[in-house]
């Protein structure tokens, strides 16, 4: 399975950004998945996810602000990024819940103050 995350770039603070992950089989894009996010030094840490029923849940950080979605037609998990803050800036990556798939290249988001 493959995993191809893009829509990240450079926004102002309060700004929004739309990110797109496309998994390459759709068994795993119907099952539980989720954005994680990881800046340098720090560990990757899992912000947002969306379980096969449709349930979401979110960090206390990005709750609120942050929205997870997917279209199976589409085979696309989304994060729709409201609000951003120069805190959010980090690369974004897409996986399944335990993040047990193989990692992608993530997308870079960067948020100027």
């Amino acid at each position: 399975v493959q995993l191809q995350a893009s829509g990240g770039g450079l926004v102002q603070a309060g700004g929004s950004l739309r990110l797109s992950c496309v998994v390459s089989e759709s068994f795993f894009a119907w099952n539980d998945m989720a954005w994680y996010r990881q800046t340098p030094g720090k560990q990757r840490e899992l912000i947002a996810g969306i379980a096969a029923i449709g349930t979401t849940n979110y960090v206390d950080s990005v709750k609120v602000r942050f929205t997870i979605s997917r279209d199976k037609a589409k085979n696309t998990v989304y994060l729709q990024m409201s609000s951003l803050k120069p805190e959010d800036t980090a690369v974004y990556y897409c996986n399944n819940h335990g993040g047990n798939l193989p990692w992608g290249q993530g997308t870079l988001v960067t948020v100027s103050s």
